[in-house]
């Protein structure tokens, strides 16, 4: 008999571990090829493993609730078969296979929008003394059902409540989505309240050391002691791997950011015009997002070596223009998805692509590929009433802009006649990039080329 290792599967590049929900076949149990045997979560879609082999399952080498990484092996499997093309050939040991998940669609809501996998030597989430469990009071459930739940605000009271359709009573992902958009009843269960008390002082625990990281290492691990009245709050896995991603892109890349004032009063009062009309013909509404991100793409297309990644003391450019849009979630989180060649769509192109993609982040309805890919990335921190940021490149990306809030302010206008003082909309773009690669002169370059092709806009333009 050939023993087969079937491994965690690779789910996409920004999906470095999967939690296992349950075991669909127990050690013993026969299983056809392409049958379900386990079924895994992540935080961004369930999914489920299937046998690459007719055979039997010999070993579950995990269990319902452990955390494993992408790539290592789960299981064993041992079929009777001596080759051919239902099996792999029988050498005498063991053959190691990584199986193809099938993958749901549904995308968590709490994603972190930093698709660069984590690079560190554990899974993140990993616990001194064994893996890390996804359960929150008596019940099992998976990352993407309590990221649902915390998204649309289900008390845990309420969770535990419902009767889940899954194996053993395991509460789905279609069970919480039909509880959210169904009249919701809290059971007859009081909540203990949480008791609020002044947390002792902690003893400061040694230090952690220094993982290797490519040629890099990650900044040591310090604990501190606490006084006076707090709370102590665990970070939830996503918050834990949003943390990784942005510690490990300030380590490896050498951040510089510029600053450039644009006058977007041909913008504005174009948009002002125009978004009536745009919404009616085309059912899509206008922001300034779209003219952004057509900005920065026609930027991209002349500065090729903004458009590129490093891959050792290699560069990677990239020939596809495939920008992120970072999108603030309802749970405080952030997620980035792609607007894949937005150099070659026009306004109303990018205006739906926009709306699409930012829409179906909120309710959680994002494809994982629609995550990644991405070749550069703009944050609207404007949204948020703030004039200007110094964002944190997404890796293995060399820069990101951020566009700052439009206010009305004075400004000098140059005229033939003469200059004279008008009132202006104005706008900072803040342009970080990684001075490994990209130097001030060509980093200032193409923040100062994108508020140039925006205070060009014609304002003659027809929709």
């Amino acid at each position: 008999m050939a023993r087969v290792e079937l491994v965690m599967p690779k789910m996409g590049e920004s999906i470095i571990e999967a939690t296992i929900l349950d075991w669909t076949v127990e050690v013993g149990g026969e299983v056809e090829q392409d049958e379900p045997v386990l079924e895994i979560a992540t935080d961004k879609v369930d999914s489920e493993v299937p046998s690459p082999i007719d055979g039997v399952l010999v070993e579950q080498l995990f269990n319902k609730g452990d955390v494993v990484p992408v790539g290592e092996v789960i299981a064993i499997l041992e079929t009777e078969a001596e080759g051919g093309d239902d099996a792999p050939a029988a050498t005498g040991g063991d053959e190691k296979v990584a199986a193809s998940p099938v993958v749901e669609t549904t995308v968590s809501s709490n994603g972190n929008g930093h698709h660069t996998p984590a690079p560190v030597l554990e899974p993140v989430g990993a616990q001194v003394g064994g893996p890390l469990k996804s359960r929150e009071g008596s019940n099992f459930y998976s990352p993407l059902v309590l990221n649902i739940a915390r998204t649309e605000g289900v008390s845990m009271v309420e969770l535990e409540g419902l009767t889940g359709s899954g194996r053993n009573g395991r509460v789905t992902k279609k069970d919480i989505l039909a509880y959210v958009k169904g009249p919701r009843e809290v059971p007859a269960v009081k909540e203990a309240a949480p008791v609020q008390k002044k947390a002792p002082a902690q003893k400061a625990a040694p230090a952690a050391a220094a993982a290797p990281v490519g040629d890099y290492h990650m900044v040591k691990n310090r604990t501190f002691s606490h006084s006076g009245n707090v709370e102590i709050q665990e970070m939830d896995r996503m918050r834990k791997m949003i943390a990784e991603n942005m510690v490990y892109s300030k380590h490896v890349s050498a951040h510089v950011t510029s600053f450039v004032e644009a006058d977007l009063t041909n913008v504005v009062l174009w948009r002002k015009k125009n978004k009536v009309a745009f919404q009616e013909k085309y059912g899509e509404k206008l922001t300034f997002t779209p003219i952004f991100v057509m900005a920065i793409a026609q930027a991209l297309r002349e500065h090729p070596r903004i458009n590129v990644s490093v891959d050792g003391d290699k560069l990677v450019v990239k020939k596809d223009i495939n920008v992120g849009i970072a999108v603030a979630l309802p749970d405080d989180n952030l997620i980035v998805p792609v607007i894949r060649h937005a150099d070659r769509l026009n306004l109303v192109g990018l205006a739906a692509a926009v709306n699409d993609l930012a829409s179906r982040a909120r309710i959680n309805k994002l494809k994982l590929e629609e995550l990644e890919g991405g070749t550069y990335t703009m944050s609207n921190v404007g949204t948020f009433g703030n004039v200007m940021g110094t964002p944190i490149i997404m890796q293995p990306q060399v820069a990101i802009m951020a566009t700052g809030a439009i206010r009305k302010k004075p400004a000098v206008i140059e005229t033939e006649a003469g200059d004279f003082i008008g009132v202006r909309h104005m706008m900072f773009l803040s342009h970080s990039y990684d001075h490994r690669v990209v130097d001030g002169a060509l980093g200032g370059r193409f923040v100062k080329r994108v508020a140039d092709i925006l205070e060009s806009w014609d304002m003659n333009t027809s929709v």
